[in-house]
């Protein structure tokens, strides 16, 4: 039986939300540019798929994922779709508000957007358990990975960038066109790194203005990074690490009342 919501009558739902002990995978990305290799859905797929590894090894309730995110830097290209923050927040808490209401009551919010998608999820994460009664955990890819991209060999966080083409190329070969990856190495700037992984001091992160969008955009379709160091191998392992701690959070979750 597919453990996702939307496969399922509502009969078989009262059975799996008892057999997940209450707890529910809300896979959380956005639909943008990602450079000349990869498609649009990349955020999404990245939380589909970590969503649907993870249910093979536990009775987790998949609730369907949420498509859109918050992406006004991105806006300089076709295809992609923000949805204000503000917004988010009220859609996220009442897909969880929801689902309280059927005996759901610990939730894994996994974030495939990035920093981006964060603050507005805290948000909404925040108030369900203020007013709810329930628990949320936030799961971002980026965060959970800092024990294994050096040894990876991965570079900076940037933009569909080697390490989102590794981990698409290992999940979704079939969406990646390697024939169209282009570089553009992030440079250093000081006192500043969006990478959650960089060790020094660094300003928090704000989007990029259109302006700065326009320049990456124009230099190599979007992207920041060197997807061409990207390889299938070092996706795998990077994909293995985050279901391990993904896998974890679930079953301690499914121990507590």
């Amino acid at each position: 039986m597919s453990k996702w919501i939307h496969k399922n009558n509502w009969r078989d739902m009262e059975e799996l939300i008892e057999e997940s002990k209450g707890v529910a995978i809300i896979p959380v990305g956005s639909t943008e540019q990602h450079g000349y290799h990869l498609p649009l859905g990349t955020d999404t797929y990245v939380a589909i798929t970590l969503a649907e590894a993870a249910a093979k090894e536990t009775k987790v309730v998949l609730a369907p994922p949420i498509w859109f995110g918050w992406s006004p830097h991105h806006m300089v290209l076709p295809g992609t779709i923000t949805i204000r923050p503000e917004v988010l927040i009220e859609y996220l808490y009442d897909v969880i508000e929801s689902l309280t209401q059927h005996g759901i009551n610990k939730y894994i919010l996994i974030n495939g957007h990035r920093i981006v998608n964060i603050i507005w999820m805290q948000l909404a994460a925040e108030r369900a358990q203020r007013k709810l009664g329930i628990k949320v955990k936030i799961f971002d890819p980026a965060y959970m990975s800092k024990d294994i991209v050096k040894e990876l060999g991965f570079g900076p966080v940037g933009h569909a960038e080697e390490i989102e083409t590794s981990h698409m190329l290992y999940c979704y070969s079939e969406l990646v066109n390697m024939e169209k990856a282009e570089d553009n190495p992030i440079k250093p700037v000081d006192l500043y790194s969006v990478d959650p992984s960089y060790p020094n001091d660094t300003l928090c992160y704000v989007p990029s203005t259109i302006e700065v969008a326009k320049e990456h955009a124009e230099k190599a379709g979007g992207t920041t990074g060197e997807p061409t160091k990207a390889s299938k191998e070092k996706g795998k392992i990077y994909h293995e690490h985050l279901v391990k701690n993904l896998v974890k959070i679930i079953k301690d979750l499914q121990q507590e009342n």
